[in-house]
Formats: structure tokens, sequence, C-alpha cells
């Protein structure tokens, strides 16, 4: 029978695994498109919304970043 260090260790590995190969997605509420403004870090409710792909921007601590809606 295995020790408790080499359970422990591969149970490490299973997570570190695991946690490299799922995508880190944003949540996103559902949403009208062109209601959410996109930016690279991060995202906002548009305001005002407007057509999907067009130019936005969210507001952050040094101003406003620029971003798409979608």
């Amino acid at each position: 029978m295995p020790s408790v260090k080499l359970r422990l260790a591969i149970l490490l590995i299973f997570g570190v695994v695991i946690a490299l190969t799922h995508s880190a997605l944003a949540q996103v509420p559902p949403h009208q498109p062109g209601t959410i403004c996109f930016t690279p870090t991060f995202w906002c409710w548009a305001n005002p919304p407007g057509p999907p792909g067009f130019p936005c921007g969210c507001p952050g601590p040094y101003g406003f970043v620029a971003g798409v809606l979608g």
C-alpha cells in the first residue's frame, strides 16, 4: 500500500494538471448583445449600450480602459 506522502504527492500532481488544463473564463452574466463592454482584462456594463463590436470604455483606477461591446 502506498505511503501517505506518496498519495499526497499524486493528489497534488493531479490537482496541478487539472488546474493547468482548464481555461479560466470570466464569469459574464447572461446579457443582450451590445450591453457589456469587454476590455483586455475585465468587463463592465455598457453605458450606453450599442451595436456589438463598437468601441467602448470601462472605468478603471487610472481612467477609462478601451474595450469593445459584446
